[in-house]
């Protein structure tokens, strides 16, 4: 999840602005972006939003933060291809201003001038972006990797980086994913090789699984099929979205054109290559549904293989391992990165990292795009390349690279905010706070009726939901008595105040709760006052009764 800003001369640049996945930590919600307070509160600074490929992590916060921005957006051919199809979605497609770059070619922006770079990854027209300022230049590496024979989109231009290079640059904000990674991350080339070997001879369906951004392996895949004599069906809109956007773009022209889910029941086992997406398990991904026997027109059996060509983004494990047992109870095979070489990186290993930073030789290096022992390691790695500075950041530090030594000035709000339904929450806010108590200790709910007085008319009413197995009944009838007490205990004056009368019921049910199971329910208590006329007919009509 991408937001970056560069400040000078008054002015505030945006580079990125992505979206990250939710973990079970967050009920109810799939997607996270940045909290964009800060540049909301200099929005009238704010001179642009630079995107350098169209990734969703780089892309995907667009259609939900742009409003709050209200900038206008550059981006590559493809990158605003699939930027307006999102666009469209939320009704934002005729008001989002969006500029299309080519490589090379210099963007004039208030005080910065920035010049894309094409550099390889594992998405068309990815860039780094040379930001060149009256204090200096920052080389922004964006995401990449040095691949030599890139199957889709341009060749990293190595001679544009190095003459930014000889011409001196202050600091590379650079890509930290791979750090620990030794040699290179390797080239489409060879995973459309391994998977064409793997997947031969397979008697029953095939299904990949993987990102629908990454057109070079829709690609790979795509040719893959076209070897095994498979049709290919892609499975996802999100999936259909991306290569519509890539044909749109330029690319994927000599790819047969796929078959749609609709078509898949009326082929043959072995002539069918599904290419679908949830490669992260995500609940509403096609794999997902697939595997749990919820998709509307796919289903596989014993004897079918399901293969993720992806990385397993850590913090999505357990999610991942329990499709993929899914999956090995229906006696599918499945494959992932850990059993056979079926994906490669889109970012740099450490030869590539040593080979882009005696490209630049910067004065600084900020390491980016990685958690905090990724950046610590990049830190240590460009010291040894003979970097004079390198500096570790949080979310939310301000560094000043220039005049001076490169130090952290302040801190400013950079906090997360979930996509949920068509709102934005925060992430720590009472929302979600009280979705997760509910998960892990579940609900309990105090009925009162009372007369003017606060005196209860009848007992009251507890009911409690997930809260404990086999007890439910019993634990009901202590937090009545309880609850019961409490009214009768609070002074005359007090049991008048519905608040009052609230705050002690709600102390004794979640006393009771305590005791018996060791829980703390939301809890919610609801009054219903009486007037004296009120009482006396409900009495008489008891009393006819």
């Amino acid at each position: 999840m991408n937001l970056n800003l560069y400040g000078h001369a008054g002015k505030w640049l945006m580079v990125d602005l992505g979206t990250t996945f939710a973990d079970e930590t967050l009920p109810g919600v799939d997607l996270i972006v940045p909290d964009p307070s800060f540049i909301e509160s200099e929005r009238e600074n704010l001179v642009g939003l630079v995107l350098t490929h169209a990734h969703e992590d780089h892309l995907g916060a667009v259609p939900y933060l742009w409003p709050r921005l209200r900038c206008p957006v550059y981006a590559s051919r493809f990158a605003a291809a699939v930027l307006r199809r999102k666009l469209a979605d939320v009704a934002l497609e005729n008001e989002v201003p969006i500029i299309e770059y080519a490589p090379g070619e210099t963007l004039r922006l208030g005080p910065f001038a920035v010049t894309p770079i094409s550099i390889t990854h594992s998405i068309p027209e990815s860039q780094a972006l040379a930001i060149e300022t009256s204090a200096g230049t920052v080389l922004h590496s964006g995401d990449w990797k040095l691949d030599p024979g890139p199957l889709v989109g341009p060749n990293t231009d190595a001679d544009t980086l190095m003459r930014h290079g000889e011409a001196g640059v202050l600091a590379l904000v650079c890509d930290s994913t791979n750090v620990f990674r030794h040699g290179e991350s390797g080239s489409e080339s060879a995973v459309r090789d391994s998977l064409r070997e793997l997947l031969a001879n397979r008697p029953g369906r095939i299904v990949v699984t993987t990102f629908a951004s990454n057109i070079a392996r829709i690609e790979t895949v795509a040719k893959v099929a076209e070897a095994l004599d498979r049709h290919l069906v892609l499975v996802g809109r999100s999936l259909w979205k991306f290569a519509e956007a890539a044909r749109e773009s330029g690319y994927l022209h000599d790819m047969p054109p796929p078959l749609s889910e609709r078509d898949y029941g009326y082929l043959p086992r072995d002539k069918v290559l599904l290419l679908c997406t949830g490669c992260q398990g995500e609940t509403r991904g096609a794999m997902a549904r697939i595997a749990s026997g919820q998709h509307s027109h796919v289903t596989l059996q014993g004897g079918d293989v399901a293969v993720f060509s992806s990385k397993i983004i850590p913090g999505n494990e357990r999610t991942l391992y329990r499709l993929h047992n899914l999956l090995a109870l229906a006696g599918v095979e499945v494959i992932t990165e850990k059993d056979h070489f079926v994906h490669v990186s889109g970012h740099p290993a450490r030869d590539e990292l040593a080979q882009m930073y005696q490209w630049i030789r910067p004065r600084i290096a900020v390491p980016v795009h990685g958690e905090p022992r990724h950046l610590v390691e990049h830190a240590r790695l460009a010291r040894a390349l003979q970097v004079p500075e390198a500096v570790v950041l949080a979310n939310g530090d301000l560094l000043q690279l220039a005049p001076g030594p490169a130090k952290v000035l302040d801190r400013v709000p950079a906090g997360r905010l979930a996509v949920d339904g068509q709102t934005l929450i925060p992430i720590e806010g009472e929302v979600l706070q009280r979705r997760r108590k509910l998960m892990y200790n579940g609900a309990a709910l105090a009925v009162l009726v009372l007369d003017a007085l606060g005196n209860l008319i009848e007992p009251p009413r507890v009911s409690l939901h997930g809260v404990a197995q086999g007890e439910s009944d019993e634990l009901a009838r202590v937090a009545v008595a309880n609850v019961a007490e409490a009214v009768r205990r609070l002074p005359p004056r007090f049991r008048a105040d519905d608040e009052r009368v609230t705050e002690a019921a709600r102390r004794a049910v979640r006393q009771a709760v305590r005791q018996v199971a060791d829980r703390k329910p939301v809890t919610d208590v609801q009054i219903v006052r009486l007037s004296d006329g009120d009482v006396r007919r409900i009495e008489k009509e008891e009393a006819f009764v």
